[in-house]
Formats: C-alpha cells, sequence, structure tokens
C-alpha cells in the first residue's frame, strides 16, 4: 500500500488545522519533517521543517502504530496552526519527500475497511455523522457508526449458524449425539431471526427519513394563507404572498429543524380547478408531494370546508388566516401568529413518536438485503415444517439468507457453519 496524506480538518483558516499521513512509510515520512518522533500512541511538540530546512511551523505531533489506529496502518498526525499558507506549505513538503502521495477521497475510510477496523455500515455511519444537521441524525449516525448494527447482524448470524448446523448435522453427520428431530428447535431459531428482521425493515423507513429528513406538505385552497404560514415558520420571505389567487405555481420548500429532527416544509399550489396549463401542472405536482409527504397539513378557508384530498392518519388539519376567525378555535395565521407555536408543537410531537420507531438500519440498501433475508428463511421455515426429508433445501435457504446478510458487515463461508458443528455436537473429538 502507498503512503497517503491529506488535510484532515476543514479548508480554509482556522485556529488548528490537523493533516493525516498513512502507510507502511508514515513514520518515516514524519521523521524527515519532525525530526525523532514522540513515542507510539504519545504525542510532542516539534519544530516543522522543509527539506531545505526552514521552518514551517511549531506543531503537535501524534503518532499511531498499525493495526491499531483507524486504517489500521501506521499514522501521523500533525496538528499545526490553521493558516493556508501553513498547511499549504506542509503538504508541498510531504509530496516533495517522494515517499507519500495525496489521498484520494475517502481513502483514509477505505483502508479502514480493507484492514477490518470498520465494517461497511459502519463506514455509512461515519458518513451520515459528517453530514449530520440535526441532534436526531448525529445520534442516528452514531448508532450505525458505533457498529450497532454489525453487533445485529452478528446476533443473527449466530443464530442462523446454530439453525444451519442443526440441519447439516441432520444430512450428514447423522449418529446417537445428534438430535434425531430437530423441526422444532431450527424453525423456532429461524423465527426468532424472522421477527427481528421484519422490525428492523419496518424501521428502516423510519431511520431513512431522520438521515435524509422528513416532509411536510401544507395544502389548502388558493389564498388559504399556505405561504404566509410557510413564512412565519421560516422566519424570512420564502414563498410569494398575494390576495390575487394561484400565486403560488409550483413547490417551495424550506428546511428546517423542529426538535432535532430535519424537516422540509412544502408550500404548494392552492387546490382548485386549475384557470390554466401552467398552475394546473403546479396543483398536480402539489398532489403528487402530498402523497408522497409524511406528514400533510390542510388550511381550511372557512370552518365548514370540505377537504378534498384523502388524509392519512396523523395529518393536520388547521383553519387558515386565524385572525378573520378571532372567535374560533384551533385555527393558526401566519401573519398574526396566532396558533403558530400549538402547530410546530403539533407537527414536532407526530414526527418524534414516528422517529421513536427507528431500528438500526439507516440505507434502502440494508433494507433490501434484509427483506431477501427475510424472503430466505420464510422458505427455509417452510422446507422444514414439510419434513427432514427437505433439510438440504431448508439448509440452502438459510445459507442465502446469511450470504444477504453478509453484504451489510461480513461475510461467512462453509467453515464457520463446520466450526458451529463441531463446538455444538463434539463431531471428530
Amino acid at each position: 500500500m502507498d503512503t497517503i496524506f491529506a488535510l484532515a480538518s476543514a479548508p480554509g483558516r482556522a485556529g488548528v488545522s490537523v493533516i493525516r499521513v498513512s502507510g507502511p512509510q508514515a513514520h518515516e515520512v514524519a521523521c524527515l519533517i519532525a525530526g525523532d518522533l514522540p513515542g507510539v500512541g504519545r504525542s510532542g511538540l516539534r519544530t516543522l521543517r522543509s527539506l531545505a530546512g526552514d521552518v514551517l511551523d511549531q506543531a503537535l505531533v501524534l503518532v499511531f502504530a498499525g493495526p491499531n489506529s483507524f486504517t489500521g496502518e501506521d499514522i501521523v498526525e500533525f496538528q499545526v496552526h490553521g493558516s493556508v499558507s501553513v498547511v499549504k506549505s506542509l503538504l508541498s513538503t510531504l509530496a516533495e519527500t517522494g515517499l507519500a502521495r495525496t489521498a484520494e477521497a475517502g481513502e483514509f475510510t477505505r483502508r479502514a475497511l480493507m484492514n477490518d477496523r470498520l465494517d461497511l455500515a459502519q463506514v455509512e455511519g461515519l458518513g451520515a455523522l459528517i453530514e449530520a444537521e440535526t441532534e436526531a441524525q448525529r445520534r442516528l449516525a452514531m448508532k450505525v457508526f458505533s457498529g450497532r448494527l454489525g453487533d445485529v447482524v452478528e446476533e443473527w448470524r449466530g443464530v442462523l449458524l446454530r439453525a444451519a448446523a442443526l440441519l447439516e448435522a441432520t444430512i450428514d453427520f447423522a449418529d446417537e449425539e445428534v438430535p434425531v428431530d430437530v423441526t422444532d428447535e431450527v424453525v423456532a431459531l429461524i423465527g426468532a431471526v424472522s421477527d427481528s428482521l421484519e422490525k428492523e425493515i419496518a424501521g428502516s423507513h423510519v431511520a431513512e427519513r431522520i438521515r435524509d429528513g422528513f416532509e411536510v406538505a401544507i395544502l389548502g385552497a388558493p389564498n388559504a394563507g399556505k405561504s404566509t404560514l410557510l413564512n412565519a415558520l421560516a422566519g424570512r420571505e420564502a414563498a410569494i404572498t398575494s390576495e390575487i389567487a394561484g400565486t403560488t405555481r409550483d413547490v417551495i420548500e424550506v428546511r428546517m429543524d423542529l426538535g432535532g429532527l430535519a424537516v422540509t416544509l412544502l408550500d404548494t399550489a392552492g387546490l382548485r380547478e386549475a384557470q390554466d396549463q401552467i398552475e394546473q401542472i403546479g396543483i398536480a405536482r402539489a398532489r403528487d408531494r402530498a402523497a408522497a409527504a409524511d406528514l400533510r397539513v390542510y388550511l381550511k378557508t372557512t370552518p365548514d370546508e370540505v377537504v378534498p384530498i384523502e388524509l392519512q392518519k396523523g395529518d393536520i388539519v388547521r383553519i387558515g388566516k386565524a385572525d378573520l376567525f378571532p372567535s374560533l378555535s384551533g385555527g393558526v395565521s401566519g401573519l398574526s401568529g396566532n396558533g403558530v407555536s400549538d402547530l410546530v408543537n403539533e407537527i414536532t410531537d407526530q414526527l418524534l413518536s414516528r422517529a421513536a420507531r427507528a431500528e438500526t438500519a439507516t440505507h434502502a440498501r440494508h433494507r433490501e438485503a434484509m427483506v431477501a433475508a427475510l424472503s430466505a428463511l420464510v422458505a427455509s421455515r417452510s422446507e422444514v415444517e414439510s419434513g427432514m426429508d427437505r433439510a438440504e433445501f431448508a439448509a440452502e435457504h438459510i445459507r442465502e439468507a446469511v450470504r444477504r446478510l453478509d453484504g451489510l458487515v461480513g461475510r461467512i463461508d462453509v467453515e464457520a457453519v463446520l466450526g458451529e458443528i463441531f463446538a455444538s455436537f463434539c463431531i471428530g473429538k
């Protein structure tokens, strides 16, 4: 492997900038610039010099030895003063040594994956952590980055290995030490993993929304106060407001943080019989985005207005322009602010209750692998319940389920199954 280096902190002027060097010659490269290095796992203040001997900076130098480092390789980190010039000079000097090259995008994390310091799900969690904008996104990303999904998958694998071992023993190792009928135990093991998979799959949709953000569509007839409400929630003039009906033609989006959740509010075209082709397109888009949104807020123009769309569980209905109906309760007005806080609280409560159902899997890729694994386990259970003469087919479906789960974090082969058999049944003692 080449030795690589890169700026590990944000570019631009800062109090401190971190430059990381990783690879088999990391310590040698660092010695050329910093002289003697602190001991492994320690840090020390060093004067950094160019290859010509010119002083570049005074820096805190940290030394790590593989495999006990982020990448699993030898690493040296330079914590320098965050001057653009200092960073540029140090990077140039590292390149001039001829012993290291500039890292490619994501290459440090890629090496951590290759050296088994992170599994694939943890890599995704790290990416999500870097991109996290809200507290809920941070917590979810940390859950994945800390290896929770990998731990869950390892539990599933262990149970499935046991089930596969029982079936393989029935097929290949029939003797007095192997149970004659393992149907009940195998069915129970498959059922336990299947139940857990179903729960994880259901929660993955919510987790994905936490990661990408929830969408809340504001709907209503023209001049129901949708754009004024959006502006009040955004705290700025995000949408044009006018007494002229049909002012909003396209979907206007505003990103917000509600209760630690990333939420995109959608201001949509007023729902009515379109007056022209452009408005017709806007209304069609409004209906499509509303159907795909996580939550809908419908603003009535009058208390007795019939809602013209199909509402879903949790959707909110309010009387818009509540300042025109001072005697009515339950209204909202972006102009006066009446009812806005109550509406925000209700939206937040609705989304937080959904977020509470989130599990560990956060990506569509995770869900697809788990759905495929669950399908294989359903087929395996059917084979087992058909009789032990179908054990070979049942075992193959379990192996398929394990292969699908392998796509999340790791790998398994027949030797692992044999290892479970030997441990459980003392084969070959």
